[in-house]
């Protein structure tokens, strides 16, 4: 398993941890107690990405993908969803061109 992988495994297992704690203990459960305050920090967060990709920031790239990566991965949880269904849709979309994949979705 790659390092990444590794430690989106253990953040992730933290993340499902902090489900139904005390909101004014931990950042994480206040966000998965409030499913839109959690979106709408993901949003931000991507737009900081864009911006340090945008400006070839790398060392900004990398902390802004960490904060973007923990908020998505705490919008999956608040909304019941699991890494194993992103899988299944990353394995899915396997062999497929990028544009084919795209111009078969449904609008």
């Amino acid at each position: 398993m790659s390092r990444f992988a590794d430690v989106l495994a253990r953040l992730s297992a933290v993340i499902e941890s902090r489900k139904g704690g005390d909101v004014a203990a931990s950042y994480t459960a206040r966000l998965l107690a409030d499913p839109a305050l959690a979106a709408k920090k993901l949003g931000e967060e991507a737009v900081e990405a864009l911006i340090a990709a945008t400006q070839g920031d790398k060392p900004a790239l990398a902390a802004e993908s960490a904060d973007l990566i923990y908020h998505w991965l705490v919008v999956l949880a608040a909304a019941g969803v699991s890494l194993d269904e992103v899988a299944e849709k990353l394995e899915a979309r396997e062999g497929t061109s990028g544009l084919d994949e795209k111009a078969g979705r449904k609008s």
